[in-house]
């Protein structure tokens, strides 16, 4: 890892995003509440910030943080749910890995809660939305920001 000892601590926060497309049908499914394996996207929220505490036991060279705030958001389109997951701590290193790792968190809950009736479903455009904090309160925008 690298030595983050000499850093500030500082507010980071980081947002990022992602959707899963699938057939209107399977849409449908998850926003009536009638999947058998229960509430979706209750479920895939949970996972996104269980996933983001766990990290670092997850990512090899990710430091352990306190997080102070993990928000999960998901919306709807034609055929598809996209999740957006903002994540904040005060610390010396930035929670990009932690918002990143919980999108890909949730979308996986997604496809598991739905794949007995949509094998076709797809992940895509798992990206950094932003990231705050660090040097003078530096912000990055990502591509799709």
């Amino acid at each position: 890892m690298v030595d983050v000892g000499g850093k500030e601590i500082t507010q980071r926060i980081a947002r990022a995003g992602g959707r899963i497309t699938m057939d209107v049908a399977t849409l449908a499914m998850i926003r009536d509440g009638s999947a058998k394996k229960g509430d979706v996207l209750g479920v895939a929220r949970i996972a996104a910030i269980q996933a983001a505490k766990r990290t670092s036991d997850l990512i090899p060279l990710a430091h352990p943080l306190m997080l102070t705030r993990v928000h999960v958001e998901f919306g709807y389109a034609e055929a598809a749910v996209s999740i957006e997951v903002a994540v904040e701590t005060r610390d010396r290193t930035g929670v990009e890995m932690e918002a990143l790792t919980a999108v890909a968190a949730g979308l996986l809950t997604i496809y598991d809660m739905c794949k007995a009736v949509d094998r076709a479903m797809r992940i895509e455009g798992i990206h950094l939305i932003e990231k705050r904090g660090g040097r003078s309160g530096d912000f990055h925008a990502g591509r799709n920001a």
